[in-house]
């Protein structure tokens, strides 16, 4: 049975500069916008604000929903179903060690981001940031969650 992977981001914005991870992937230096796998029992927005911080050391408060993103890791049936959001980043713990792989947080412009193309992690990376840029928001009500609301 094929399942897709159940993925968040955050797209993060502050003067024209984009929060990024760099992480080492099979040897090779990646870039990505702090992101990662829902967990069992977790809400999405949860996820993502977990995810943020485990990457970034930032603490992070999702306030839109960018959109849903679908991508097949070319020559696999590897599926991932990206949802990203946009918020308000909080202050950095750096006291705490960010999630293994990830070597730094950076911050780089679109043009900066444009110029490492052949280090994203995946197309999704350059589509979340021109969609932000193009002012795609939506609330987060649109979200539903039938396990926090049955509660």
């Amino acid at each position: 049975m094929w399942k897709p992977n159940a993925t968040v981001c955050a797209v993060i914005e502050k003067d024209g500069r984009f929060l990024l991870v760099e992480e080492r992937i099979e040897g090779e230096l990646k870039l990505n916008q702090p992101a990662g796998h829902i967990e069992f029992g977790e809400s999405i927005i949860a996820a993502c604000q977990r995810e943020t911080r485990e990457e970034t050391a930032y603490a992070f408060t999702p306030t839109a929903f960018q959109g849903l993103y679908q991508w097949t890791v070319p020559g696999s049936e590897r599926t991932y179903l990206r949802f990203a959001f946009t918020g308000l980043l909080g202050e950095c713990d750096y006291t705490l060690s960010l999630d293994d792989g990830i070597e730094a947080a950076v911050w780089l412009t679109r043009e900066e981001i444009v110029a490492r193309a052949d280090q994203h992690r995946s197309p999704l990376l350059l589509a979340c940031v021109d969609d932000y840029l193009a002012g795609q928001s939506y609330p987060l009500a649109v979200l539903k969650d039938f396990d926090r609301l049955a509660k």
